[in-house]
This record gives structure tokens, sequence and C-alpha cells, in this order.
């Protein structure tokens, strides 16, 4: 039986001690980790990556959505809240789940099995390991989780990017560079000053007087690859 890595962020101890006496129940489930605020929590995640986060919407200072955007990837969230305003808002991000405190026993186990079935499909998935890494956008009052081969295009704004995906865009406090070193180069290319490209939706590559290229992606932009970079990019991909 493979055991699934759990670790609970909640700022109030006995919401903690409620979500593991609930899992005692549950074998596969193993708690390997607990967190009262987020910056305890992003050291613990980023630290022994879990497969599953439950994780309180509501706490002093930051969030549990602020808890998401500082995370390089995001593992499998289910939410737990008092509060039904963040309840709508965890269903609106595509969290696996929420659960409304204080936790009923039927609600529990149905959230249980559905989180099995997540990660059961996930696990036996054939699909690439950059489909199954995720990223948490908050844009205003929008939130999204992102799966990492959705992202098409980054475009700099200085100090901000904005990402293209699932014909959605939207703005976050990172900057290119940071991106750089959080994603893989064979797949996110950077293109230009200002663009870093997913390679696996490039249709078109088009050479240009003086050595530059053009790229056209699947969704029918035109781009164009600065000349150091071009000498780049034909490197990487024998053109």
């Amino acid at each position: 039986m493979k055991k699934i890595k759990v670790i609970i962020v909640d700022d109030e101890r006995l919401s903690r001690e409620e979500l593991k006496r609930a899992l005692l129940l549950y074998e596969d489930f193993v708690v390997i980790g607990e967190a009262e605020n987020a910056d305890d929590a992003k050291d613990l995640i980023e630290t022994k990556i879990p497969d599953l986060i439950f994780l309180d919407i509501q706490m002093p200072e930051k969030s549990g959505f602020d808890l998401l955007e500082s995370l390089d990837y995001v593992p499998a969230v289910l939410f737990t809240t008092a509060f039904n305003q963040y309840a709508v808002q965890a269903f609106e991000v595509n969290a696996l789940d929420y659960l409304m405190k204080p936790i009923r026993e039927e609600r529990f186990a149905q959230a249980i099995e559905k989180i099995r079935n997540t990660i059961s499909l996930k696990s036996s998935s054939n699909n690439s390991s950059l489909s199954n890494r995720r990223i948490f956008i908050k844009d205003g009052e929008k939130r999204f989780f992102i799966p990492l081969d959705e992202i098409y295009l980054i475009e700099s704004l200085e100090n901000y990017s904005r990402l293209y995906f699932q014909g959605k865009k939207a703005l976050q406090r990172r900057s290119l560079r940071q991106w750089e070193e959080m994603l893989e180069e064979a797949v996110f290319f950077r293109i230009n000053r200002t663009e870093i490209v997913n390679v696996n939706y490039i249709r078109e590559v088009k050479k240009k007087e003086g050595g530059g290229l053009e790229l056209r992606l699947k969704t029918g932009q035109l781009l164009k690859v600065s000349n150091r970079q071009s000498v780049k990019f034909k490197n990487n991909n024998e053109i």
C-alpha cells in the first residue's frame, strides 16, 4: 500500500490535533509534519516534499493562499476553513477539496476517498513529471492552480511577470530570472530579454536574415528570438 505523506498547516493546535486523530483511521496516510504559520510551513514543505497538505486558509500574518503562492511547486491541497467565503474561493482555485470546521466524520471520509483516487491516478499516469507539477498564482481576486506543462509563455514586466496558459493570463510578482532558476531550460527557454517560451508549444521555427529566429506558437503568436539566444536555441535543437 502506497503511503500518502501529509503535512498539516493550521495556526490552531486543537485543529491540528483533530486532523491527526481523524487520520489515525486511515493507515495509508502518514503525518510527516505540522506547522502553525505560513513561513514554517514553507520550510517544512520544501524540505519534506509531502504528497498532500491540509491547509487552513485564514491564518495570522500570511494566509494559506500566501503560502501556496510562495512555493515553487505545490503538492495536492485540501483546504480547511471555518468561513464559507474561503470555501468558495477554494473551489475557484480547483483545490482537491475543502473541509468546513468543525469537521464531520462522514465529510472527512468522502474527502479522503477523493484524495486517494486523485493521488493514485497521478502516480499511475504515464505523463511526464512536468505535467504533475503545479504552481499557485494569485492575481488580484483570481486564484489558479496551474500545471507547469500548460504554461506556454512567460512575459517580463520588470519585477512582475505575466503567465499565459489555457487561453488565460495572470500576473505574478516573480521576475523572469526567478522563473529561469526554477524551471527546466530544456522545456522553458528564454528567447530574449523579456520572454520565456515553452518549447512544446512551438509550431514553426523560421530563420531570419542576420542569424536570428522567429517562432510561431500553436496558439498563433509570433515571437522573435534574439540573435544571442538564437545561437543557443539552434545548438540545443540541432537547427
